[in-house]
């Protein structure tokens, strides 16, 4: 299969295939479905060698994400690849593990494999590492910590609407007592949700209780031990946000193994809505926050840059929404 069938299929010149294979010069969207469907059609796989020498790029954009094992973020990463195969881009995925210092390892793989964009979808940033990528010409796109600007895009995450909703719900069931188990403190978006989480208590006239705020690493063993803590107290509280769902689980847990039940004794409200939440006992009540938008615009914000000319980053807002389940219920009368 060759260059020449895929032109002729597609009904355009053998030098418009070339520009949609190595996107060289921009085409209509319309024409570049045509050849999109024509190399899918004939099973035309280009040599991806060629390509880099003849355009200058690799084709390839990096992704790196703060832990591959939180479900939150392979649904990032599976909607990204999706999106960058139908355009004939390659991904590259790095973890940092929630340590900023291995941050610069990650840049250090996307810059040795020339990446044509790099999706930074992670709370830990290296404002150095931020401006090497920027003299390289390489475009980037953050979620929530960056600032747009020349060849760089954000992604806002709405987080004080989904937690405004949360607790909102809470107060309707007759919840005051109410604990937050935050992220690492060293990230900004822990920092972000438990700011919001203080302005909807005092939004209600709930004043917040310092000993009801605990600190997780969004993991599910610092649900646990962050429960665990609060169980410990003379006064325990009647519900508690969590600011995942994996420290949401752990923090069910933590209730089971003391006896308790959920939501009869302490409601339980997580953030993310990953798949796991819905099959949970009880099923999690949390906040969705949509991974394949997000994926969506990421690669939009990056194409943009790499094959369209967009010289100015854009700024993405992503919406959140309360999903109810039976993790939570009318608080227990005494």
């Amino acid at each position: 299969m060759n260059i020449r069938e895929v032109a002729k299929r597609a009904g355009v010149s053998t030098a418009t295939v070339s520009r949609v294979v190595n996107g060289t010069v921009p085409v209509s969207t319309h024409t570049e479905r045509r050849v999109r469907s024509a190399i899918k059609a004939l099973g035309y796989y280009p040599n991806s060698h060629a390509r880099t020498l003849g355009s200058g790029k690799s084709h390839m954009y990096g992704l790196i994400i703060s832990d591959i094992t939180n479900p939150f973020f392979p649904d990032i990463a599976k909607g990204f690849e999706r999106i960058a195969v139908e355009h004939g881009q390659e991904l590259l995925i790095a973890n940092t593990d929630y340590q900023p210092q291995r941050m610069q390892v990650c840049v250090r793989r996307m810059l040795e494999r020339k990446v044509d964009g790099v999706a930074i979808m992670t709370s830990e940033m290296d404002q150095q590492l931020i401006q090497l990528l920027n003299k390289r010409g390489i475009p980037i796109v953050f979620l929530d910590t960056g600032k747009v600007g020349r060849m760089t895009s954000n992604i806002f995450i709405d987080y004080d609407i989904g937690i405004e909703h949360a607790i909102a719900h809470l107060a309707s069931l007759g919840h005051e007592r109410i604990a937050f188990i935050s992220g690492p403190p060293t990230l900004p978006s822990a920092q972000t949700r438990k700011d919001a989480f203080l302005r909807s208590l005092k939004n209600r006239g709930i004043k917040p209780r310092p000993d009801y705020m605990k600190t997780g690493n969004h993991h599910i063993d610092g649900g646990q031990s962050a429960m665990a803590q609060l169980l410990k107290m003379s006064t325990i509280p009647t519900a508690v946000l969590a600011s995942n769902d994996l420290t949401a689980i752990g923090v069910i847990g933590a209730i089971h193994a003391a006896g308790l039940r959920v939501p009869d004794d302490i409601s339980v409200v997580g953030f993310d809505d990953i798949e796991l939440s819905q099959y949970l006992q009880p099923p999690l009540t949390t906040v969705r926050v949509p991974r394949m938008e997000i994926a969506s615009r990421a690669f939009t914000a990056l194409y943009a840059a790499s094959h369209k000319g967009a010289d100015h980053g854009i700024e993405y807002q992503i919406a959140t929404e309360l999903v109810i389940r039976q993790s939570t219920g009318p608080v227990r009368s005494v």
